[in-house]
């Protein structure tokens, strides 16, 4: 008997593929330094944030993760055919219905693996969109840096020689580091909010085809097992002869058309929104760019501002930057002292 571990010897684009063609193949299925080993994930998981301007380090560390991520998918899907081949040739030496059936199971699960391998092509679409924001954090990076220095210059000059001409110099030069600053935080603060929602677009369009098209391989899957005969016998008892080679073809076929003609917009998940969600959702839609006079829904959802931790004053955005530069750690805390006197003697 001729047996096969995939499902299509030629791969015709499926509908999914004609609607949203799909992406160049991962960037991690190529140029290996470590090979297949745990030392490369953990090298790059401990490493990520080592190097690089301080405002990009969580989101490099972040990245480097994905990628561990996207490596043990792949490991995955290559063991998964892998496994659906033993599984073939172990039912070989089986009875008819055996035999059949656990050498069509080891196609469907050779068809997940070659799922997941399409999977992480189009998880690494994701990836790539985030590595954006990284970039641009990080050509962030020198203008805050650059107006930190010119304002500590000046807080220093202020401290030891307050009656110095270059004052005048510098504080003309931080108001050209303040706008070229404002600038680049606005660009930074636009393009991660756009970046951000086509990155997680890209994952969990993936994610909804790929769970759904497991879940279609599943359900076929249970259709097969319907074909093997567990009626217990006697000793010296024997069983029918096994007639469900057509049957176990056809549902392969149904599976295989099935995975073809899924899209998006068949799939059978739908993620249905409460009135309540839905009423707050098209109310922050319809305020958006309204500005001060909007509509303030903080009496509703409190628990979503302040009271969640994730709101920070502006007041210490400027220290939590400093947290994080080691260059010039020593100079900031002479500064700051020198701050912290001036003040007082003013008082």
């Amino acid at each position: 008997m001729h047996r096969t571990y995939s499902m299509r010897q030629s791969r015709a684009p499926t509908a999914s593929q004609i609607q949203n063609p799909p992406p160049p193949p991962s960037s991690t299925k190529a140029n290996r330094l470590f090979g297949r080993a745990n030392i490369g994930h953990t090298f790059r998981k401990s490493t990520a944030g080592a190097f690089g301007p301080d405002l990009a380090k969580k989101l490099s560390t972040l990245v480097k993760m994905e990628k561990n991520v996207m490596r043990s998918m792949e490991l995955v899907g290559r063991e998964r055919m892998e496994v659906a081949q033993q599984l073939s040739i172990w039912g070989e030496a089986c009875d008819d219905d055996v035999s059949d059936v656990t050498d069509k199971l080891g196609v469907l699960i050779y068809e997940i693996g070659e799922l997941e391998d399409q999977f992480v092509d189009r998880y690494d679409q994701y990836r790539v969109t985030i590595k954006s924001i990284r970039n641009i954090e990080a050509s962030v990076q020198p203008s805050r840096d650059r107006k930190q220095k010119i304002t500590d210059q000046i807080a220093q000059l202020k401290y030891k020689e307050p009656n110095s001409p270059k004052i005048v110099v510098l504080e003309q030069e931080l108001v050209r580091a303040e706008a070229e600053s404002l600038v680049a935080e606005a660009q930074l603060s636009n393009i991660t909010r756009e970046k951000l929602k086509a990155a997680f677009t890209y994952q969990f369009d993936a994610l909804r085809e790929h769970s759904e098209k497991l879940a279609i391989i599943a359900g076929f899957g249970k259709h097969l097992l319907e074909l093997i005969d567990d009626t217990p016998v006697t000793p010296g008892e024997t069983r029918n002869a096994y007639d469900g080679y057509e049957a176990s073809k056809a549902i392969i076929q149904d599976c295989e058309d099935s995975l073809t003609n899924w899209v998006e917009q068949n799939a059978s998940v739908k993620s249905n929104l409460s009135q309540r969600a839905r009423t707050l959702s098209q109310r922050r839609h319809q305020n958006r760019g309204v500005g001060s006079e909007g509509v303030d829904l903080t009496h509703q959802d409190q628990q979503m501002d302040r009271e969640s931790g994730l709101w920070i004053p502006a007041s210490q955005h400027k220290g939590g930057e400093e947290e994080f530069d080691d260059d010039g750690e020593e100079e900031h805390d002479v500064d700051a002292r020198g701050r912290e006197e001036e003040r007082a003697q003013a008082a």
